[in-house]
């Protein structure tokens, strides 16, 4: 199933049937991937007088209610919602769901206790005219990423000043393999969360940043269609699904 699509003003040819779904899979048995001290997702049968959710305990039908944060259980696309004062639905970020996308590997660097992407790490997307969203891919990529509990382990992080280098490159939408575009435990600063959406003084409402995504090694760093689609929820974020497709 093939398509071209003019996006941007650039047409381009991807073929739909061959989706590279970079998102992770939730699981209530605690071996997918979680963060910010978290127990797991359940989900569990409505019980009510009467009637059972569940039709292995007699129900007629499998009811059943679930209990998550997308924040911490899910790749998830957040609004600057997340460190406003004011309520910002992630819903009202998005008048189209798909964009050319430009997918990089880049290598933390030690920095004292931490892991950190710089700046330096983004070099060779300095000649790109424009990246509408950038999809983060840490080294290494180890499969590990779909279950680990990521809590009190000082993940690596991007350094705020990369902000800079996205501004320049117009990134509107930001993806990466990690819970959090900041350090785990900064005391409440945000601070690439905050330069990124330029919080409060120039605040960008239509950018947005998904975090807790899976770039498999099969994935080449390049360019693609992003399809970044998520649940029809109204909160300061919302369970997403970012799919690739090739440019072919």
């Amino acid at each position: 199933m093939k398509a071209t699509i003019d996006l941007n003003g650039k047409a381009v040819s991807v073929d739909l049937a061959k989706p590279l779904d970079i998102s992770i899979v939730t699981k209530p048995d605690g071996n997918s991937a979680r963060a910010w001290y978290i127990p797991a997702m359940t989900i569990e049968p409505v019980i009510l007088e009467g009637f059972v959710g569940d039709i292995n305990k007699g129900g007629s039908v499998n009811f059943r209610n679930i209990q998550f944060n997308p924040h911490a259980h899910c790749t998830h696309t957040e609004s600057v919602g997340h460190i406003s004062k004011a309520f910002h639905s992630v819903q009202k970020s998005f008048s189209k769901y798909f964009f050319l996308a430009e997918v990089i590997s880049v290598v933390p660097t030690k920095v004292a206790e931490d892991l950190v992407v710089l700046p330096s790490a983004f070099e060779k997307l300095k000649n790109n005219a424009r990246v509408e969203a950038l999809v983060i891919r840490t080294l290494p990529n180890a499969e590990s990423k779909l279950q680990k509990d990521y809590s009190n382990s000082n993940p690596p992080f991007l350094d705020k000043k990369c902000v800079e280098l996205f501004d320049q490159l117009g990134v509107q939408h930001l993806l990466i393999d990690m819970p959090s575009v900041d350090k785990e435990s900064d005391e409440g600063a945000l601070a690439t969360h905050h330069a990124f959406w330029q919080y409060p003084h120039n605040t960008q409402f239509h950018k947005t940043i998904t975090e807790f995504i899976f770039v498999a090694d099969h994935i080449e760093d390049g360019t693609y269609l992003l399809e970044l689609q998520l649940a029809a929820i109204e909160n300061d974020a919302a369970p997403s699904r970012p799919v690739l497709y090739r440019i072919v």
